[in-house]
């Protein structure tokens, strides 16, 4: 279970250990959007460098486009290291895509929808490889393509994307960045209303949104009781034999409502 992942443009070193340190979950060296053309040779040379050796939380790395002219060398320089934790693969449109990173490098990937064609391919995308470990968003070049100046007008596609995640298999994804990097309010409300879509967790640009992303979507003490006290009465059902299983407040329950307790109380025991 992952909350957060912060990024780090790949030609700031300076930052990296610090990231590490920052208290995130994981942490993204970011090859793509950081990083200006001229500095793509240092970042990636650095960004080799550090995930030569292995970290306290995973390390993972965004390559360029894959259609562009510096993923080849991305992807050779980060093959076989052993910090090497994912790869996040942006402005990913097909399936074949991912197919081709797959049988070039042994690594969990985290493709990227950022276009329209990405949007209507997501399924397909989730489920190109056994090889994808989660589906994420990316909604600055979205929007743009899409023509959309504000949040609510993303809604449609967030739901997309959780329901390809879940059909093919893989876990919630997780919010994409919120660029506003002082407006912890309009982040926390943000994330909120992400939660309620179905996305679990979020990528960051700076530390000081971590706490923010963590407390809204860690689960509220009414939460886990009310998770617990249905665990408690299905271990009950259990001793009697018994495959039906009623709340005090007159609910059945079923075996999807005990798989969302179990996380709700996986979730309340890492992040409590």
């Amino acid at each position: 279970m992952t909350l957060t992942m912060l990024y780090v443009p790949g030609d700031r070193p300076d930052r990296f250990g610090k990231a590490v340190d920052s208290g995130a979950d994981a942490v993204i060296l970011d090859l793509e959007d950081a990083v200006v053309a001229a500095r793509k040779a240092y970042a990636r040379d650095a960004v080799a460098e550090f995930v030569g050796s292995v970290h306290a939380v995973p390390v993972h790395v965004r390559v360029n486009e894959l259609t562009g002219p510096d993923v080849d060398a991305d992807l050779d320089a980060v093959a076989g290291a052993p910090g090497l934790a994912g790869l996040r693969l942006p402005k990913v449109e097909s399936a074949e895509a991912v197919r081709r990173v797959a049988a070039r490098l042994p690594a969990p990937l985290y493709p990227l929808v950022e276009s329209a064609v990405g949007v209507e391919r997501a399924y397909e995308i989730a489920a190109a490889d056994p090889a994808v470990a989660a589906l994420g968003l990316g909604e600055a070049d979205l929007r743009s393509d899409l023509g959309v100046t504000v949040e609510e007008g993303l809604t449609w596609v967030r739901g997309r994307i959780v329901v390809a995640a879940r059909a093919a298999g893989l876990p919630p994804p997780m919010l994409p960045v919120y660029a506003n990097v002082t407006d912890l309010t309009g982040l926390a409300a943000s994330c909120a209303y992400g939660r309620r879509l179905g996305f679990l967790g979020r990528t960051a640009i700076h530390p000081r949104q971590l706490p923010v992303i963590v407390e809204a979507f860690r689960p509220a003490e009414a939460e886990v009781s009310r998770a617990r006290e249905l665990l408690d009465a299905v271990a009950e059902a259990q001793t009697r034999d018994s495959g039906t299983v009623v709340l005090p407040d007159g609910r059945f329950a079923d075996r999807a409502m005990v798989a969302a307790a179990r996380r709700t109380v996986d979730l309340a025991a890492r992040y409590g």
